[in-house]
């Protein structure tokens, strides 16, 4: 049975008006009982009308009364009953061959009642209403029994945890997931095994013309690399972002529910300081689903998350131990129990600018709706801690405020950036989610997206986090996101003609230098270091070949594009919040060769263990920095 999409048309007058009449008599109802003060009330009516969502909504998502109360309170009105969790998982589900992700969209949950006969348990009455063309002939008619939304849908994803936990995992097409890999190891170890002995075989018997040809290929793809950032960086300089100025009164029609996934895996250093900067999130609450995606076997940050406050808005998603246990499978899994038509991607350890959703919405509300996909601006706070927190201060801020817009003004695919990211759902789920079997998904994602006619833009809203910060985790982590972009390479070359012709050609010659000059500047540093030799005057491996002149300009090439690179990192880093940057930036020279490191570490890991996550462990900045960062702007509504 197909899916529907989760968004759903505005409101009727019809509908209007059938809410009025049923939040007026919600409200008789709590002034009756005494739960709620007129003061309180008429504060709640102000919230609605800001927001225009319903009054229990409004009242749940703000404090004003918990979840389960509501439910008893809107079960009396509707004149059903209200069950508690224990009396849910005592009942008796009834098989109705309705796919796992329709109950869970819908929040409904077809069983036998205490006197065995027919129910369904559904959180909003409404959401019963739409469910009711899905649900078989025999249940059309059968009572409505009111439950909390999270308590249904973690029922319906303990009775269905196998059938999720594979959909998970196999969510991408098989034609774009790289999962396929999953039983050719001893192919790809012979493979490589042959390549390697013959690179090794060749450099022992001509080892002049093996240094050559690997240095000419590194010397040619630099000049590739430094064109291709020359390019981009020129269109940024000529069409600078802008960003848009967000004035109190709402210009949307209506605003939209926003999921947010926040994977967590052993995570408890950040945990409390997470749900701070998330509280700080100006959207309204009433219409913010903030999803903390936790694995199963990570004890350690579900104990921590036990003891915290959470607020009504933010629930807890607890992903079944399986394989491959990547971010991307944990997304997926919960991509299912996100109520918003609108899903964006947050990391641990981030803090987003607080308006950040509300200029996700407008954006999305008056772009073409070829725009599936919103890619935020990432920038560090730790950028003082040390010397390498300051060169990936530098390197994000030449990226994500030089590069990457100016790849988009060039018409090209964006490679995303794995966090303050926010798509449209539907678009997210007809393309299949995330591939859980690649480690750096939202490369991944961003070209399969372009692949299937649709734009990623860049906006101008910030999130903050952690620089990595120590030498060896820097590794890590870069080695995981260098495997993954040798992954995606792979994956989406099985059949070059048809990537050519879903991307154009513009799309796929930049999908090419991109991917080509990222894997082979750090896998064939080394070859372009030599040239320092020439440089500094000392003997070169090609002397016996080329001449001294010819070595010497390649030389000055190098020497050359570093100037680039390090003007597009000055540029970058030119504003007042960076500006310490700036005699920091020719170091980077210094940086880079940690990628080369890194690099080969991606390639052993690629042959043999194409799908572990190197964890990149969070946290490590907390007692150096404050926790509490005060944006320049934070102007939006605020309904904290």
């Amino acid at each position: 049975m197909a899916m529907t999409e989760l968004q759903t048309p505005p409101s009727s007058d019809e509908q209007v008006a059938s809410q009025s009449v049923a939040d007026a008599a919600l409200e008789q109802l709590l002034v009756q009982s005494g739960r709620l003060s007129a003061e309180d009330l008429a504060d709640a009516r102000k919230l609605q009308a800001l927001c225009g969502q319903p009054l229990h909504q409004v009242l749940v998502a703000e404090g004003g009364l918990s979840a389960q109360v509501m439910t008893e309170l809107r079960a009396q009105l509707h004149g059903c009953r209200a069950i508690s969790r224990i009396e849910l998982e005592e009942l008796r589900p009834i098989p109705v061959g309705i796919p796992a992700q329709v109950l869970l969209k819908h929040a409904v949950l077809p069983v036998r009642d205490r006197d065995d006969t027919a129910a369904v348990i559904c959180a909003p009455p409404d959401d019963l209403h739409r469910a009711r063309p899905f649900l078989p002939a025999s249940l059309q008619d059968a009572k409505m029994v009111l439950a909390n939304r999270d308590m249904v849908t973690q029922r319906i994803g303990a009775l269905h945890k196998s059938a999720l936990v594979q959909a998970a995992a196999a969510r991408t097409p098989a034609a774009e997931s790289c999962r396929t890999w999953a039983n050719t190891r001893r192919k790809r170890v012979s493979l490589f095994a042959v390549f390697l002995c013959g690179v090794l075989s060749l450099s022992v018997l001509y080892p002049q013309m093996v240094f050559s040809g690997l240095a000419a290929i590194a010397a040619i793809t630099l000049i590739v690399s430094a064109c291709f950032k020359a390019l981009a960086f020129s269109a940024r300089a000529m069409s600078p972002m802008k960003q848009s100025v967000l004035s109190d009164v709402f210009d949307i029609k209506r605003l939209p529910k926003v999921s947010v996934l926040v994977p967590l895996f052993r995570e408890t250093e950040v945990a409390h300081v997470l749900i701070a900067r998330l509280k700080r999130l100006s959207y309204p609450k009433s219409l913010l689903d903030v999803v903390l995606v936790l694995e199963e076997e990570d004890g350690l940050t579900s104990k921590t998350l036990a003891k915290t406050n959470l607020p009504p808005w933010i629930k807890v998603v607890v992903v079944p131990d399986g394989r491959p246990r990547t971010k991307p499978r944990a997304m997926n899994y919960a991509l299912d129990f996100c109520e918003g038509e609108i899903i964006g991607v947050l990391d641990a350890e981030d803090a987003p600018d607080p308006d950040q959703i509300m200029r996700v919405v407008r954006r999305f509300d008056a772009a073409p709706k070829d725009v599936a996909c919103l890619q935020g601006i990432l920038d560090y706070y730790n950028a003082r801690q040390n010397w390498l927190a300051r060169c990936f201060t530098i390197e994000y801020a030449a990226w994500f405020r030089m590069i990457l817009p100016g790849v988009a003004r060039l018409g090209l695919a964006i490679p995303l950036g794995g966090t303050t990211l926010y798509f449209r759902r539907n678009v997210l789920e007809k393309l299949g989610g995330w591939d859980a079997h690649n480690v750096t998904e939202d490369a991944d994602l961003g070209f399969r997206l372009a692949r299937h006619g649709y734009r990623t833009e860049m906006l101008v809203t910030v999130t903050e986090e952690e620089a990595n910060c120590r030498p060896w985790a820097w590794v890590k982590q870069r080695s995981r996101w260098l495997k993954g972009y040798m992954t995606t390479y792979l994956v989406h070359m099985r059949q070059p003609d048809l990537l050519y012709r879903q991307l154009g050609a513009r799309k796929f010659w930049g999908f090419q230098a991109h991917f080509i000059t990222s894997l082979s500047q750090p896998l064939l540093a080394p070859f372009l270091w030599s040239f320092w030799l020439v440089l500094l005057g000392l003997p070169h491996p090609l002397d016996p070949l080329v001449s001294r002149s010819a070595l010497m300009t390649v030389g000055l090439l190098f020497l050359m594009i570093e100037a680039v690179n390090i003007c597009i990192g000055l540029a970058a880093v030119s504003k007042p919040k960076h500006r310490h940057l700036l005699p920091w930036v020719p170091t980077l020279h210094l940086y880079w060769p940690l990628g080369a490191i890194a690099a080969y570490k991606a390639l052993y890991e690629l042959v043999l263990k194409p799908f572990f996550w190197d964890k990149t462990q969070h946290g490590l900045s907390l007692n150096h920095i404050s926790t509490a960062r005060k944006p320049a702007s934070a102007k939006g509504l605020d309904l904290t």
